[in-house]
């Protein structure tokens, strides 16, 4: 699971993170926001909670994989890259016909 940030103190004791996490990950019939609720939390808190549990655990089954964070940007980036080579063709494109022009 997640780092504590620094700086702020952990409301919750690792122990019952994981004891919560645990119990959502046991309970097929309930959803989050119920187990939450029964617990005294909030439901994002509990969801992330979750969802840091399954990136701890898909990066210990694959190290060298990528967060969820991570492939987003990724993702971003990639694109970033197609349009900013987009963006040198027009403008190599246009320097090239401005040179012709001066030329004549």
């Amino acid at each position: 699971m997640g780092r504590p940030r620094k700086g702020r103190p952990t409301k919750y004791p690792p122990e019952f993170r994981a004891e919560a996490v645990e119990l959502v990950k046991r309970s097929s019939d309930r959803s989050i926001v119920e187990i939450a609720r029964d617990l005294g939390i909030s439901d994002s808190t509990l969801s992330n909670w979750v969802r840091a549990d399954r990136e701890a655990q898909a990066r210990a089954a694959d190290p060298e994989g990528l967060s969820e964070s991570e492939q987003e940007e990724l993702k971003r980036l990639r694109k970033e890259v197609v349009d900013l080579r987009l963006d040198r063709e027009i403008l190599r494109k246009a320097a090239a016909y401005f040179a012709r022009e001066t030329m004549r």
